[in-house]
């Protein structure tokens, strides 16, 4: 039986499948099924989208599915995923369902299914989806419906209660005096972060807040942080944030308009965490991809980089396993677990001004202390994913090239989720040296794998 759910739910082409009506009606009353059977009473859904042409007629679809099942369905409109993480929990759903596809072309979009605690949903209840999905004959799929969502009166009072959320988070920071450059994406953001951010009291300069069903992350947002770069030159602003099209993730620009990444946030929150003795175990959480500058910072503060599998999903796991305050990607999904279990674009930017200015100190300023190693990664078409310790060619190569990288630098090999592609990556202090390493271990791969 094909696996159908990735790290984030699934995601694919809308109109096609998974994405295709009929089916997504199916996810709808197959989740219904799973949860009224645990609880013993219609489940109650709450749905929310980005702003993707395609997320109402999907979203529409999904809860003709649930209602099919005499269960309950009502949706929060265009919200963040953790805006509807938030509601799941504080409304009482018995689960919420974000209509998104993240950084995706607007071509794409998927479903994520969150449980009321935060967490997606188990893999035995995507197993199940995925077996009701699999035993209907997919001659059955039908046309993309053109039909409206039915209008629910509460998505406003949902929305504001999001806002709130955050705010009462927050309730000693002032952004009085700042100006903040915000990008938008023409994502899910569009109509919240500048609201909130001026709640603050901030002078906010929004950019690419105006979607219009196809122009979701196109040249914009946390993929394309050049035009914000130059907007927070422009306007001489105090920091920059850009989100991707649900806003789970952030990026920052400072006030010089450099590039703050989430490895730069990571960083910056550690330190922050530890000063206020609120940094369990002095640990940090991260993926293999984050930088080993972020691993020599934070052993000079003496915190502990805890490395997962790439995917906040492996992010939290540890997090919760380990007990820790803080875990994120270098693509700016951050997680604080004793504030949520999702990743919060929204409320990581909060936190991390009231970090600067806590500490009286600009963007750039927290920022010292780390530097990034330079970086090489190069990509592999194969024509199998045998593992790389099977092949002593490769073996032997790689090993090789750590010897030369010694305590300086790092080698990571990994192949693509998706495509039949095996990744180089090489961090260490010299950029032609690590150029040189990664190509000898790639011609190698293509000569014995390729």
């Amino acid at each position: 039986m094909k696996k159908l759910f990735g790290t984030d739910g699934i995601r694919g082409e809308a109109g096609k499948f998974p994405l295709d009506e009929k089916t997504v009606e199916i996810i709808g009353s197959s989740l219904a099924r799973q949860v009224s059977k645990i609880t013993g009473e219609a489940a109650n859904f709450v749905t929310g989208r980005d702003t993707r042409e395609s997320g109402e007629w999907i979203e529409k679809a999904f809860c003709q599915g649930v209602k099919s099942e005499n269960a309950n369905c009502v949706s929060a409109g265009v919200i963040t995923t953790p805006g509807i993480a938030f509601l799941t929990n504080a409304e009482n759903f018995d689960a919420g369902i974000v209509i998104s596809a993240s950084h995706n072309p607007f071509e794409d979009n998927g479903i994520k299914i969150f449980s009321p605690t935060g967490k997606k949903i188990s893999r035995e209840t995507e197993m199940q989806i995925e077996k009701d999905i699999h035993e209907t004959v997919s001659s059955q799929q039908s046309a993309v419906s053109s039909q409206q969502l039915e209008n629910n009166s509460k998505v406003s009072e949902y929305q504001e209660k999001y806002l709130e959320h955050l705010a009462n988070e927050f309730e000693d920071l002032s952004l009085a005096g700042l100006k903040i450059v915000i990008d938008c994406a023409n994502g899910a953001a569009s109509n919240l972060a500048p609201k909130l951010f001026e709640n603050f009291g901030a002078e906010v300069v929004a950019i690419f807040d105006k979607p219009d069903g196809k122009n979701i992350n196109k040249d914009c947002g946390s993929l394309h942080l050049d035009k914000l770069q130059a907007k927070v030159l422009e306007q001489k602003a105090d920091f920059g944030v850009a989100f991707d099209g649900d806003a789970d993730r952030s990026l920052f620009v400072d006030e010089k308009g450099n590039l703050a990444d989430g490895d730069a946030t990571l960083w910056i929150m550690a330190q922050y965490l530890q000063n206020e003795g609120k940094l369990n175990n002095d640990m940090v959480v991260a993926t293999v991809m984050s930088n080993l500058g972020l691993e020599v910072a934070l052993k000079s503060k003496n915190i502990k980089l805890l490395r997962t599998a790439v995917g906040d999903k492996y992010v939290l796991q540890e997090l919760l396993k380990t007990n820790s305050s803080i875990g994120g990607e270098q693509s700016g999904h951050i997680i604080f677990p004793n504030r949520s279990l999702v990743g919060d674009g929204m409320q990581t930017a909060l936190y991390l001004l009231e970090a600067l200015q806590k500490n009286g100190k600009t963007l750039s300023e927290m920022r010292n202390g780390f530097t990034q190693f330079p970086q090489i990664l190069v990509n592999v078409r194969v024509k199998e994913k045998r593992p790389f310790e099977d092949v002593p060619e490769i073996t032997k190569e790689s090993s090789a090239v750590e010897n030369e990288l010694g305590e300086t630098g790092r080698l990571l090999l990994r192949y693509s989720g998706t495509e039949n592609l095996a990744r180089v990556m090489i961090e260490g202090k010299d950029q032609t040296g690590i150029e040189t390493q990664a190509q000898r271990i790639a011609n190698m791969i293509k000569k014995t794998l390729g």
